[in-house]
């Protein structure tokens, strides 16, 4: 439940004795990569003073991409604001004085308590073969401009250069932008479900799909104003993909519409995404009580925040606190974002050494592991695989 890491003997023993025996001591950030490793299940990590400030924070801030589950705790000698304000930015979950061993008690506390609440405990991999339907992720939000199709096309594109198979769904059944972000133009929607008279198996789903590049396919959203979409086998329309792709993005619209609804029903994981501005943050605050009293589990949320800025904006640590959620990722502003847009182009494709495409794809790296470890598989290579996944049955939709 809970690692410490720390060299002063002295000090193990008396936080052994406030937080229990069951607290594995550690000596160094090395020893704590294996132990992690080892223990999937561990929530609360305790960095006492042996353990330097610069390594704290650094680990914190590989942590909130490898495992956004786990809460950091800082043991400080010593707490002003310079301290504090470095190591919250990095993510660590509360700074305590090394002097105040009640204080500790208390932060490992909440912090347990948190990571239960946010993000559940990481299971044990499934054995290889055990589960074979690839990983349905939606992105989700209330607010518009908040940048949320260009996450999902950038997503969608990182995890197919990663090697991994991807179909991006455009669920904004009245406004979608992906196609156009994407530089497309599909022969078929969406709005063409209804030609399948309800039949939902591979070869009907695989015909509307847009090829946009190796690995990534796009089922876009209507291009003619007052289309219908049938909303009925959207669900079933979802799980098809998530068997004959390795990752399904799907991209809502900005409400809880019936469209949305059944993303949300299928989802895997959930990226709800927002803008440091206060705004944004009331947006997600509606959301997320929606969302709880839709009783989609919180284990399978994650917060990103986009258009970040330093300099001005609220900070990740105030949506942690008020959503209750970890930030997994938050992706920097900046203007060439705009000019990707304009010229059709996905920034983690056209600028991968960018700072913005280098967020992009940490978010796709964590996505993509949890899509290997829904599957129980190692991570995929650029090639093909080997043996396709079994497709399922055709399905009639009454």
């Amino acid at each position: 439940m809970t690692a410490l890491v720390e060299q002063d003997t002295a000090l193990v023993d008396l936080w052994h004795e406030a937080l229990g025996a069951a607290a594995t001591a550690l000596g160094t950030l090395e020893e704590l990569d294996r132990h992690l490793a080892a223990h999937p299940h561990e929530q609360v990590v305790v960095l006492g003073t042996s353990v330097a400030l610069s390594e704290a924070t650094g680990f914190a801030e590989q942590q909130r991409l490898l495992r956004p589950w786990l809460a950091v705790v800082l043991v400080h000698d010593g707490i002003d604001t310079a301290v504090l304000t470095r190591a919250l930015g990095a993510g660590v979950r509360a700074v305590v004085d090394a002097a105040d061993v009640d204080g500790l008690v208390g932060a490992v506390a909440r912090a347990r308590e948190l990571a239960r609440r946010c993000a559940g405990v990481v299971q044990a991999p499934l054995a290889p073969g055990a589960y074979e339907a690839g990983l349905v992720v939606t992105l989700f939000s209330v607010k518009g401009g908040v940048g949320k199709s260009l996450v999902a096309t950038n997503l969608a594109a990182a995890l197919a250069d990663e090697g991994r198979t991807v179909c991006l769904v455009d669920l904004d059944v009245t406004c979608g932008d992906v196609a156009i972000l994407l530089g497309l133009t599909p022969a078929h929607t969406l709005a063409d479900l209804a030609r399948l008279d309800g039949e939902i198996d591979p070869s009907g789903v695989g015909s509307l799909l847009t090829k946009h590049s190796e690995r990534l396919s796009v089922l876009a959203a209507p291009i003619h104003l007052g289309e219908r979409v049938p909303v009925e086998p959207i669900g079933d329309v979802l799980g098809t993909l998530a068997e004959m792709f390795d990752v399904v993005v799907v991209d809502t619209g900005g409400t809880f519409d019936d469209a949305a609804l059944q993303a949300l029903d299928h989802c895997d994981l959930l990226l709800l995404v927002g803008t440091p501005d206060v705004p944004s943050l009331k947006s997600l605050k509606l959301a997320t009580g929606t969302l709880d009293l839709l009783d989609l589990p919180r284990e399978r949320w994650r917060l990103v925040l986009n258009r970040t800025d330093s300099r001005a904006g609220l900070a990740a640590s105030e949506f942690e606190s008020t959503l209750g959620l970890p930030v997994l990722v938050d992706v920097p502003a900046h203007r060439a974002v705009l000019s990707c847009v304009n010229r059709a182009e996905t920034i983690v494709r056209s600028h991968p050494g960018h700072a913005v495409a280098k967020a992009l794809r940490s978010l796709a790296a964590v996505t993509g592991a949890e899509a290997d470890a829904r599957r129980g598989s190692a991570a995929p290579t650029t090639s093909h695989r080997v043996a396709p996944r079994r497709l399922r049955r055709t399905k009639k939709v009454s």
